[in-house]
């Protein structure tokens, strides 16, 4: 995040790599240039649907000013705009408030619905739970568990290993 930049321009950044137009280009304005200009102001666009009534009210207020969540929500879009075939999210609703995780896993559920392929890694397990077609548990950097969410949940091993022995046996 920089945070000097609005948010429209953070989630710009993220057109950066397909936009191919130069420092020659973006001085000269080029029709090739304006055409990768409009093409990438719309890809903000389209990053922000998602998130309309958090972030379009924001577009142009300074990163820094935003709340942690909207942060987030800042970011992902940036991602988006990259136009990803996979999206890795760390921990995406760490620090946020129980409905501000649902309204991530909305989020998340949404994105996967327009066939984005997510990893998500995530502490948050009724999140996992909810969103995740197929669940991979690692304790301690080895993999423990491997299926379905329901058959995850369920497994002595990740029993164990997240709420304790005792739980396990209980």
């Amino acid at each position: 995040m920089f945070p000097q930049l609005t948010v429209r321009e953070n989630i710009l950044l993220g057109t950066h790599h397909w936009t191919r137009s130069g420092m020659l280009g973006s001085v000269t304005f080029w029709p090739g240039t304006l055409r990768a200009e409009r093409a990438a102001q719309a890809e903000v666009q389209t990053a922000i649907e998602l998130f309309r009534e958090r972030l379009e009210p924001r577009l142009e207020d300074p990163a820094f000013t935003l709340s942690y969540a909207n942060r987030r929500r800042t970011e992902i879009a940036r991602a988006l705009a990259a136009r990803p075939k996979l999206l890795l999210l760390d921990e995406p609703a760490a620090g946020m408030n129980p409905y501000e995780r649902i309204e991530m896993a909305g989020l998340i559920r949404s994105m996967r619905d327009r066939g984005l392929t997510i990893l998500l890694i995530e502490h948050h397990m009724p999140l996992v739970m909810e969103i995740s077609d197929r669940v991979i548990v690692m304790d301690h950097g080895v993999k423990i568990a491997e299926g379905l969410p329901k058959e995850v949940h369920s497994n002595p091993r990740v029993v164990e290993a997240y709420l304790g022995r005792r739980a396990a046996t209980a």
